[in-house]
Order: C-alpha cells, then sequence, then structure tokens
C-alpha cells in the first residue's frame, strides 16, 4: 500500500527528479496517515462529505465515554438511512478514522482521526468573514505556547498582512466613501487580532533560541503590524476629505451620502420602482431623418476635427515614373501563349477537358479555362495577339451540365466537356443555313410555284456556290472567310 503512492507521486514528477530529493515534500510524506485521513472525509459529493463529518463529530464529542457499541450508534444516528449509515461507519473504519476493538465489541475514534477533528473544529471556529487573520495568529499563539513556532505559519501571517494592508491602500486610491468605509471596517474587526499578533511576535523575537530565518519572518511581521496601525489614521484622513466634498440637501439634513447608501440598500425591483414616470422622454422631431442627423453630427463632432488635423498640402515633386516599369510594359502572356501552343498541336481526337485544363494551379486552370471562350469569336479577324490566334484556331468545346472529379493542380472538379477539331462535315453543316435558301420549298414546306422558282434560280449576289459567275478578289476571299465561319 506504500508502495502504490510513491509511483503515482512520481508520474507527477519529471523523469531525472525523484520524489525523496525534494525537501518542500518531505513533511506531506511524513504525515501521509494523516493526509489519508483527510482524504477521505473530504472525497466524492459534498453531502457526502457533510454526512461523514456529521458522523465523526458526533462520535468524538462524547468525552466521558468515548467507545460507542454498535447499537448506541444505531439508536444516536436513528435519522439517518441504516444503509447509507452503515456505509458511512464501513468507510472511516476501512481508512482508520474509527478503531474497532474485537474484544469489546466497540468502536473508538483513531488518533489520526482525532487529530482530523481537532483542526476541523479549530477551522470552523473561525468561519466569519475576516476571521482568517484570527485562524493565522491563533495557529502562532498555538504553536509558541507548545515551544514549536513554524516558519510557515509566520510566512502565512506575513502574506495576509501584506494582502490587507494593499487591500486598504487600494480603497484609499479609489476614493470610493464606501470601499474606505468597509475597509475601515475590516481593519476594526482585525484591531484585536494584530494586537494579540504584536504581543505573540514580540515574544518570538526576544527568544534567543529561534534560527535566523524564523527571526527575521517575526521583524518582517511587526513592521506590517506597524503598518496596519498607521492605516486608521490614513482612513480618517480620507473619511475627513470626503466629508469637506459631500453635498447637502438643503436644511433637511441629509447629504449625498445618505441617499448613495439607501439606494444601494435597494433591491433591482426597488430601485426600478423608484424610476417610473421619473424619467423623462425628449421629443422625437417627426421631420427630421435620423441617418442624416447622424451623418452630420458624426461630421461635427469627429470629421471637421479630423480634417483640420491632417496635413493638407500638395507633396513635393517627383521625376515622371520610367515607361519601362508601367503596368502594360510589364504585362505577362507567357500562360496565354503556353496555353495557344497546347491547343494548336491538338489532332484530330478530342479531348477531355479536365484532361488538358488542369495546371500548376487553381489560378492558372481557371485561367486557361476563361480562354477557351476565345474560340470562335467572330470580332478577331480585326484583332492582333495572342487572343486573335486564339479566335482563328479549328476547334470547338462544349460543357454538359455534370461535374468531373479532377483533384489535381488545386482544382476539386469542374464541369464535363469536350475540346474537339473543327472537320469538313461540321464546317458544311454550319453552311447548311444558307442552302437552304437555294432548294424550292416554301418555309411552310410546300413546292414552290413556277414563278417563285426562277425568281429563287436568278441570284441577287455572286457568290461561289450559286449559279452566277464566280467572285474574285477581295470579295471572293471574304465570302469564303464568312462561309467558313
Amino acid at each position: 500500500m506504500d508502495a502504490a503512492p510513491d509511483h503515482s507521486l512520481q508520474d507527477y514528477l519529471r523523469a531525472d527528479i525523484v520524489a525523496a530529493d525534494l525537501p518542500d515534500l518531505q513533511p506531506l510524506l511524513g504525515a501521509r496517515d494523516l493526509l489519508r485521513a483527510f482524504s477521505t472525509l473530504f472525497h466524492g459529493g459534498e453531502e457526502s462529505v457533510m454526512v461523514r463529518l456529521l458522523v465523526l463529530r458526533a462520535i468524538g464529542e462524547r468525552g466521558q465515554a468515548p467507545d460507542w457499541t454498535p447499537q448506541e450508534l444505531r439508536e444516536h444516528f436513528g435519522y439517518l438511512d441504516p444503509v447509507k449509515f452503515d456505509t458511512v461507519i464501513g468507510r472511516l473504519r476501512e481508512n482508520d478514522l474509527l478503531l474497532w476493538d474485537g474484544e469489546t465489541q466497540r468502536y473508538r475514534i483513531s488518533p489520526v482521526g482525532r487529530q482530523a477533528l481537532a483542526s476541523i473544529g479549530l477551522l470552523l471556529q473561525f468561519n466569519r468573514e475576516g476571521d482568517e487573520l484570527a485562524y493565522v495568529t491563533a495557529q502562532i499563539a498555538a504553536g509558541q505556547a507548545v515551544g514549536r513556532v513554524r516558519s510557515d505559519d509566520l510566512q502565512h501571517l506575513l502574506s495576509r498582512l501584506n494582502e490587507l494592508r494593499e487591500d486598504f491602500d487600494q480603497a484609499v486610491l479609489s476614493g470610493s466613501e464606501h470601499r474606505i468605509q468597509r475597509a475601515a471596517g475590516t481593519l476594526q474587526s482585525a484591531w484585536r487580532w494584530i494586537e494579540k499578533g504584536t504581543e505573540i511576535v514580540e515574544e518570538i523575537s526576544s527568544d534567543v533560541e529561534l534560527d535566523s530565518h524564523t527571526h527575521r519572518v517575526a521583524q518582517q511581521i511587526g513592521r506590517a503590524q506597524s503598518a496596519m496601525l498607521r492605516q486608521a489614521s490614513v482612513f480618517q484622513r480620507a473619511l475627513s476629505q470626503l466629508d469637506r466634498h459631500r453635498v447637502h440637501l438643503g436644511a433637511s439634513g441629509l447629504s449625498s451620502s445618505d441617499v448613495n447608501r439607501y439606494l444601494r440598500g435597494l433591491d433591482i425591483e426597488a430601485l426600478a420602482a423608484h424610476a417610473d414616470d421619473v424619467l423623462a422622454r425628449s421629443a422625437i422631431p417627426a421631420f427630421m431623418l435620423a441617418p442624416i442627423a447622424l451623418d452630420v453630427a458624426e461630421y461635427e463632432l469627429v470629421e471637421r476635427e479630423r480634417e483640420a488635423r491632417e496635413d493638407q498640402s500638395l507633396p513635393p515633386a517627383q521625376a515622371a515614373p520610367d515607361t519601362d516599369a508601367s503596368p502594360a510594359a510589364a504585362t505577362d502572356f507567357q500562360f496565354a501563349e503556353r496555353w495557344l501552343d497546347e491547343l494548336m498541336s491538338l489532332t484530330g481526337d478530342a479531348s477531355e477537358l479536365i484532361d488538358v485544363v488542369p495546371q500548376d494551379s487553381f489560378s492558372i486552370s481557371a485561367y486557361r479555362l476563361s480562354l477557351l471562350g476565345l474560340i470562335g469569336d467572330p470580332g478577331a479577324e480585326n484583332r492582333n495577339g495572342v487572343s486573335a490566334s486564339m479566335a482563328r484556331l479549328p476547334l470547338s468545346w462544349r460543357v454538359e451540365p455534370e461535374f468531373e472529379i479532377v483533384d489535381r493542380a488545386g482544382v476539386a472538379y469542374m464541369s464535363r466537356g469536350r475540346l474537339e477539331a473543327v472537320t469538313e462535315e461540321m464546317r458544311l453543316a454550319a453552311r447548311a443555313p444558307r442552302k437552304r435558301a437555294a432548294k424550292h420549298e416554301t418555309p411552310d414546306g410546300g413546292e414552290a410555284s413556277q414563278d417563285e422558282r426562277k425568281a429563287a434560280a436568278k441570284p441577287k449576289h455572286k457568290t461561289a456556290s450559286g449559279r452566277g459567275a464566280a467572285p474574285s478578289g477581295k470579295r471572293a476571299k471574304a465570302t469564303k472567310d464568312t462561309a467558313d465561319t
């Protein structure tokens, strides 16, 4: 049982640290039985802790007959559930807080349990607000009475005195009458314990057998207590200064502090009731537009001051920038040119868009896809450069309303599409609507009359596919380009 706590304690330490090498840990390891008793009492929920302390304190309060029979325990704790009471007794017995004498068949509190009860009883004795100083002072007084003054107890008293002095200084600096009065009340309640501590520290300081460290801490406590004694006059001066600035309400004898104190004593509902029919509402002109009024107010209150502080002078003269460094000169079409070369290298086989468009990153892939919209642009004849070359490519592409997974080049998925080379059949199909006009059919599908046939056979313009003379020169070329388009 002793090896298990050492092993679990070692888990909290670094690999190169041994628990036995820590001086601060030795007092705790030496008091392991007592600490185990406290662990038994305070383990679990608050209700379970209350019941264990209730049972243990009731057993320890019978000083004239410290031994209890099981029947006496059941009769005394008849208000507890029998099953839960047996569980509490069993836990206290298993963890050595209660001793069972097999010869007399009686229970008795163990020495460790008696120590735990005494500590808890002393702690409950100083349970009021501000009694933490009294508890620490009582611990020092008890140790001094038996000749065992511990440096740790003196450090606790010194820390608490410094904390109180810091709180008192903050109350004075705040200038709040309520904080100063509350701090003065705390000092008044702790006054007799400060005086008691002064007497104890004087006796400790006069002991020549004390070590130098304990003697030095006692001197520091004496200086802190002297500063606390001077704090009363500081509070009185601060309250007197506040009294000079207090506003009196006519000849009623009341002051603003009295009204403040009265309002602080009210709850939320009472304060709200006092405010009924007291707060006045300002008239809101219906002819004013709130947003415009807010803009004007913002300008008058903020922007006007900001403009006054801004530097409105012109910047110094500078030389004209170099044209070589202009954005137009620095335009780089390398990605478009590379994409054009790839498209020109495509043969008659159709290519899927997911195979040729995604490349390098998402931005470049999106750029390449957007350039496909230039293919077949009819206005490319009047342009030069990469966009015009791409518009004249003998290609066509189409997109379907479905998605395909890509997962490369920064692209997760894209629309399904194909990129195909424009063949002679596709060009003829594009010219089919023009040839339809040469057929001897009416728009409704009926047979045309003889006069209509002659009118349709007579060419209005000279074309390459009509019966008239073939066009020549630039006009012939323009006709061919139009048909291809």
